[in-house]
């Protein structure tokens, strides 16, 4: 900003000596010129008196005498016009310029520009100008579409590259492109061996492929990985999510609290304190929960927490199998449309009731409590996913209050 005010002034400074040291220089060269004619004019009627003098003596019409006397009269005469302090007649001719001139053209310059920077500068937006955003008016999967595109574009210039390889991997994985993420890390094992921190992710992709439900083959990558590094930050996580998952809570803790003690400075430390309170929260809803008699029931609705009868309509009941799962969560029915709680139960136990309060918490900055009402939202996967895919059947309750109880039907399948 001060760079900018500094070139402003020089720019104007500029203007004006444009202004001032012409009109500066004009009344030097008048001076000048006006010294130079008088002086100029006294010459020439010396010279030419002298040239009649000289005339008339050549004629002898006057002898030298007389000659050497007019002579001298006529130098005495030149001498004291130059000396004369000023000549009427020139000072008519050539009269100073005034001041006034260049001093309207100052002002003039001056209220111009300010004028037109009022009005067209925009000189208030100049601290606050944001550098354009090369991404707008793209939602998430563009964005991210935008970005494996550039990563692929990178491993393609350097393919011996093994950390874009590793990048590349990790934004399949957020692209939900699990082959290929998988392809990336063998790629980057081949290039500089199989290391725990390659394995840990490979086996996430394997897992998040396979509906977030564990399997031989991820089991053997954990092992693996924790073999060659018990403190792998990408195994631990994936370890203490599927835990978390499956209501071990103890494990999961115990997982994250492992990543935490490695004093590693490249996890999400404040991320996996909030993951390890909420499954101590969850952990002790289990064990030391009220007493489940109505009364006790009412009072743990009344104390911000929502309970969700759930069921499924008669038309779609003979496509929920045993081996699936319900997912349910609540969001703000006000404000940023993030889940606050959420739990999963199996579909063999339709029609069921769950509860979602502090203790089924998502670990986030806002919780179920803190809020008035929310929007619960039910999916019936058949492929262990929380996002609803073709085949998933899904129902809505789009608003309960905070301490209240609804109910939810599970009556629309996705397309």
């Amino acid at each position: 900003m001060t760079t900018f005010w500094i070139f402003i002034a020089l720019v104007v400074l500029v203007s004006l000596m444009l202004i001032w040291i012409p009109h500066f220089r004009q009344q030097k060269l008048l001076r000048t010129e006006e010294a130079g004619v008088r002086k100029q004019t006294n010459l020439e009627l010396f010279n030419q008196r002298l040239a009649t003098l000289e005339k008339e003596l050549n004629e002898e019409l006057l002898d030298q005498a007389e000659f050497d006397a007019l002579k001298k009269e006529l130098e005495i005469s030149l001498l004291q016009d130059i000396k004369q302090a000023s000549d009427e007649s020139l000072v008519n001719q050539i009269k100073p310029k005034s001041i006034l001139w260049p001093s309207v053209m100052s002002v003039c310059l001056l209220a111009i520009s300010g004028y037109l920077y009022q009005h067209l500068g925009a000189f208030e937006n100049i601290d606050n100008a944001q550098p354009a955003n090369p991404h707008a008016g793209m939602d998430a999967s563009q964005i991210m579409a935008q970005r494996v595109q550039m990563m692929e574009a990178q491993v393609q210039a350097e393919p011996e590259n093994s950390q874009a390889w590793f990048s590349l991997g990790h934004a399949y994985i957020s692209a939900n492109q699990f082959d290929k993420a998988v392809a990336a890390f063998d790629k980057v094992m081949e290039l500089v061996g199989k290391h725990a921190e390659l394995i840990g992710p490979k086996a996430t992709a394997l897992y998040y492929k396979a509906g977030q439900q564990m399997t031989p083959q991820i089991q053997a990558l954990i092992d693996e990985s924790l073999a060659l590094d018990p403190q792998d930050p990408s195994t631990l996580l994936l370890v203490g999510m599927d835990a978390f998952f499956t209501a071990n809570y103890q494990k999961a803790i115990d997982s994250w609290q492992t990543i935490l003690n490695s004093d590693r400075t490249d996890v999400d430390r404040a991320a996996l304190m909030n993951a390890i309170e909420t499954a101590n929260l969850r952990m002790q809803g289990e064990t030391a929960g009220m007493p489940n008699d109505d009364v006790h029931k009412q009072a743990k609705v009344a104390t911000k927490s929502v309970s969700i009868a759930i069921s499924i309509s008669p038309e779609l009941a003979a496509q929920a199998g045993p081996d699936d799962t319900i997912f349910v969560f609540a969001r703000a029915t006000e404000g940023p449309k993030v889940p606050l709680a959420a739990t999963k139960v199996s579909a063999k136990s339709l029609p069921v009731t769950v509860t979602l309060d502090d203790s089924t918490g998502m670990g986030g900055d806002v919780k179920l409590s803190q809020t008035a009402s929310v929007e619960v939202i039910a999916v019936l996967s058949k492929h262990g996913n929380i996002k609803p895919q073709a085949g998933d059947i899904q129902g809505k309750v789009s608003k309960v209050n905070v301490g209240d109880t609804a109910s939810l039907v599970l009556d629309t399948q996705v397309q």
